[in-house]
């Protein structure tokens, strides 16, 4: 298998590497709640997925002093 005959500088490495990106997620918005969720998944704020309560979302209770 041929290897190269000189070093590669980290400058040409970080110059290849530059398109190596994280994509943002594509978000899609609530249709009960509004907020912006992943697609196909159930609202974690609202528990609704398609328009159906799918799962009940328990809220926490302010402490009273």
């Amino acid at each position: 298998m041929p290897l190269p005959k000189r070093q590669h500088s980290k400058q040409r490495g970080r110059k290849r590497r530059t398109h190596w990106k994280i994509a943002m997620p594509n978000l899609s918005v609530c249709g009960q709640c509004g907020k912006q969720v992943l697609p196909h998944r159930v609202c974690p704020f609202c528990g609704s997925y398609k328009g159906q309560q799918v799962i009940v979302i328990k809220t926490k209770e302010k402490k009273k002093k």
